[in-house]
């Protein structure tokens, strides 16, 4: 970009995204970065008035001290982003250097992007955009040619907030940084990688959203894809956006799903239950849940990379809600050595595993160790390492990476499509009804014939 943003301009300002996470996530940002101050205006569907704008952001900034005063809380005006006069007004109103986000449901920012189309952007103006991007290969390429005659590539952002969370950063650090694994980081020395996002929440009110998308769109598709490119690409020679993306593309259009789908990818969704100290109904009878649809809240799938880097190395990737904890983790199962000298008392399952787990963020090293009673006894024992707090919140790295003019840590058009791609066949044979949707209790860890992670 021609220089640093110094506006951000909020489509959707009247949304619970912006009020729940946008606001907050700026003010903590500025109450770290003294230094950095911007002007911030919105547009969204409520009738506000000045002071309602100035009231909304102050109430967002007040658990950062300072951060109010880093900010310059410019104009608000009701519009619908869908209509072409209403973004005409908008786009005249730009200044050089402003990020333009788009805060709304992904199907109204692509009408907002249409009715934008013959214009001109001021020069240096960032669009950002939140996933899903497009609802498939075909219409995320639409998408994509759209955003291409309004500015360059390297001025979309494809918000993925999950590439804004620390432990994903740190895992950066500790595969590429670090003699002892760097050398061993595939196939030769790697027998399985799991990703795995489990939520003990429920629906909590996304039902016009998530029973069109299920768990495979709304995260395997979305953030947990883009997980696995982090995980496998080839070292990158700078971590500025053209290498890292381009690193992170070549996984992607690598992966595929492994196998026959019948074995590869499995589904369910929860039944009435109880999480922590709530009773939750069956999903199937969750207020704005069309039953019929089928929608599964837990899949897994089973993906390969081919290359030469990864070959047969399986990388399992799970997500699902109302499930008996949260746990977020990346694990990667090393395996066993070629060879135990006769005298060590007994046999490791694998070769060592190394884990990260967000939230906490922490790193765990599971070795095999021997000592206690009987010094040749192999027992396990895991080293742990506390990451630290980082950023409270993800969309911190987000708005941190916008107000830079950065996109490294964005999803790029091509890694969009590929993404859809990838999960297609899945998607297709789940609609023929060839695998099973299958049930689990609200607060269990899933059906009881899935193998346990």
């Amino acid at each position: 970009m021609a220089s640093t943003p110094t506006t951000l301009f909020i489509l959707g300002a009247s949304g619970d995204l912006t009020s729940r996470l946008l606001l907050p996530s700026l003010a903590a940002l500025l109450a770290r970065q003294p230094q950095r101050k911007i002007t911030l205006r919105g547009a969204g569907t409520e009738d506000w008035v000045a002071a309602k704008w100035q009231q909304v952001v102050a109430t967002a900034f007040a658990d950062s001290p300072g951060a109010l005063d880093r900010v310059t809380v410019g104009d608000y005006a009701a519009a619908d982003v869908t209509d072409r006069d209403a973004v005409g007004r908008i786009v005249g109103s730009l200044q050089p250097g402003t990020v333009l986000y788009f805060a709304l449901p992904p199907a109204v920012t692509r009408r907002a992007i249409d009715a934008m189309q013959g214009m001109s952007l001021p020069e240096g103006t960032l669009l950002a955009m939140e996933k899903p991007f497009g609802d498939d290969e075909a219409s995320a390429r639409e998408l994509n040619e759209q955003l291409a005659t309004l500015v360059p590539e390297q001025q979309v952002f494809r918000v993925d907030h999950f590439l804004g969370r620390s432990t994903l950063l740190n895992l950066l650090g500790v595969r590429l940084a670090n003699r002892m694994w760097e050398p061993v980081w595939s196939a030769e020395h790697i027998e399985s990688v799991h990703i795995r996002f489990d939520e003990s929440l429920a629906l909590e009110g996304r039902a016009r959203y998530y029973d069109s998308a299920g768990a495979m769109v709304d995260m395997i598709q979305s953030h947990l894809l883009q997980v696995l490119a982090l995980l496998a690409m080839d070292p990158p020679a700078t971590l500025g956006e053209r290498d890292l993306r381009d690193a992170k593309a070549a996984v992607l259009r690598a992966t595929r799903v492994r196998g026959d789908i019948a074995d590869a990818a499995r589904r369910a969704r929860y039944t009435a239950g109880r999480v922590g100290d709530r009773d939750l109904p069956a999903y199937a009878d969750e207020e704005g849940v069309d039953a019929a649809r089928g929608t599964e809240t837990l899949a897994e799938v089973t993906f390969e990379v081919a290359n030469d880097r990864w070959e047969g190395v399986p990388f399992v990737l799970r997500s699902g809600k109302a499930l008996e904890a949260k746990k977020s983790e990346v694990v990667i199962t090393f395996k066993r050595v070629r060879h135990i000298p006769a005298g060590l008392h007994g046999t490791p399952e694998d070769g060592g595993r190394l884990t990260f787990s967000l939230g906490p963020d922490t790193l765990a090293l599971r070795l095999h160790m021997t000592g206690g009673d009987d010094p040749f006894a192999l027992r396990d024992e895991d080293l742990t390492a506390d990451l630290g707090e980082g950023q409270r919140r993800s969309y911190e790295e987000v708005l941190d990476e916008l107000l830079d003019g950065e996109v490294a840590l964005s999803v790029r058009a091509d890694e969009a499509e590929e993404c859809w791609r990838i999960i297609q066949p899945v998607r297709d044979a789940w609609a023929r009804g060839e695998t099973p949707l299958e049930e689990y209790p609200a607060g269990s860890s899933g059906p009881a014939a899935w193998p346990h992670l």
